[in-house]
């Protein structure tokens, strides 16, 4: 039995689900546990997971067991999504601004549960999210930014006009030192790997425009990409003529 089913038997078994969630969350504490997150969204009803949500920035603090309970409540509005109640969105996309990191941690692996069941759908909303505020845009990567969901070849092209909108947002913010934008260079940051590696075909000739740019956050978030194994494991000789293009200009 896998952690995420023994907890949902567990749950299956406890009456006051509550006190069991932010006993058994991890925090305070490095990590949350999402295994749990997992379970307490696959056997929670929508009650339940307004409930969570009512545990807010300012009532559940960073790492705090109350916030274990919001992004359980995040991570269940992607179980509903995912069975095609997209009356969720809103509020997912009002939690992808959440002051509480592991919160939009919660909704990018809520938004993933919509892509395991329909990636269409989901590329498909997430334009539109790339095209918002710098935390829905870092929620629109993170969410197709991730190795399961980037199979099919027909995304591809969709992946990277999402990662080309938020990237290009990047040059055009004149407050570099707020906290959504350094989240969401710090996304971008892996981001592109991961799309170049699923899709190295597409990938690279997108990834490559980049080399051009002079933006000073745009070429960290570069070589921030090219240091990732994924690339050198994809194509070794074609990161470092990359890796040569930026340190050359």
């Amino acid at each position: 039995m896998t952690k995420t089913a023994d907890y949902r038997k567990q749950l299956r078994e406890t009456e006051d689900w509550d006190t069991f969630l932010m006993a058994e969350s991890g925090l305070p504490g490095p990590r949350g546990n999402l295994a749990l997150a997992d379970a307490a969204a696959d056997e929670g009803d929508p009650t339940r997971f307004a409930h969570w949500l009512t545990y807010t920035a300012e009532t559940a603090p960073t790492n705090t067991p109350g916030e274990f309970l919001a992004l359980c409540g995040a991570v269940g509005l992607g179980r509903l999504l995912a069975e095609g109640h997209r009356d969720v969105l809103p509020k997912l996309c009002e939690c992808a601004s959440d002051a509480r990191w592991r919160m939009r941690e919660g909704v990018a692996i809520a938004l993933q549960r919509w892509g395991d069941v329909d990636m269409s759908a989901l590329v498909e909303e997430m334009q539109k999210w790339s095209q918002g505020n710098l935390l829905e845009q870092r929620a629109a990567a993170a969410a197709v930014c991730e190795p399961r969901l980037l199979k099919n070849p027909a995304h591809a092209e969709q992946v990277f006009q999402i990662l080309d909108t938020v990237t290009a947002s990047i040059a055009q913010e004149s407050n570099r030192k707020s906290e959504a934008f350094i989240a969401l260079r710090k996304g971008l940051a892996y981001c592109w790997s991961v799309a170049v590696a699923a899709y190295p075909g597409v990938g690279k000739s997108h990834f490559e425009r980049w080399l051009e740019s002079n933006d000073k956050d745009i070429r960290s978030i570069l070589r921030e990409n090219l240091k990732k194994d994924r690339l050198s494991r994809m194509d070794a000789a074609w990161v470092e003529r990359a890796q040569t293009r930026l340190d050359s200009a």
